[in-house]
């Protein structure tokens, strides 16, 4: 909840004035609870899913880092409230766990935004090209060029990228949803 890629993300949404809710997965931080592998941390998602939809009754927009962003994806994909889904540093591979997405060709029509550093070492690009071709229409999948999987430079670029990645999420917004 507290990393630069989270907090990059969140002020994205909140430049248009969309409300944002960040929160850690159980076991995270100061949270209660302890890491359920990804199981249990779908339900955090979707408690947190009926928290903002009884507060705020708006349509949802959910974006998710690394871990988050699988479990977002997972939670989300089909529910009606959410209208656009936001993958950063979307994992295949890290630690030591392969991360799967056989779900995402049934993710329907909802605008599909994925964003990931050229050099991520969780995410090589020919095997998330892989597994995003499968993900349902529409999507946009943006490379950032230098950056690893936290949106830090690399040695040959060593200038941080969270602003590329942040400017992403503001095109998308702007271009899907007319923000």
């Amino acid at each position: 909840m507290h990393n630069k890629v989270v907090y990059h993300a969140a002020k994205a949404f909140s430049s248009f004035g969309l409300p944002v809710l960040r929160f850690n997965f159980r076991g995270a931080g100061l949270s209660e609870g302890t890491h359920d592998e990804g199981r249990g941390e779908v339900d955090d998602v979707r408690a947190a899913l009926d928290w903002i939809t009884a507060k705020y009754a708006l349509p949802i927009l959910v974006a998710g880092f690394s871990f988050g962003s699988n479990v977002g994806l997972r939670a989300c994909c089909g529910d009606p409230r959410v209208r656009g889904l936001v993958g950063l540093g979307l994992p295949v591979r890290a630690a030591g766990r392969d991360y799967t997405y056989n779900f995402l060709p049934g993710c329907g029509p909802v605008p599909k935004l994925f964003v990931s550093g050229d050099h991520d070492a969780f995410s090589p690009r020919g095997v998330l090209e892989s597994v995003l071709v499968s993900a349902a229409e529409p999507k946009r999948i943006v490379w950032v060029d230098g950056a690893d999987h936290f949106f830090a430079g690399t040695a040959q670029s060593p200038a941080s990228k969270l602003g590329v990645m942040s400017d992403a999420i503001r095109a998308w917004l702007a271009d899907e949803f007319g923000l």
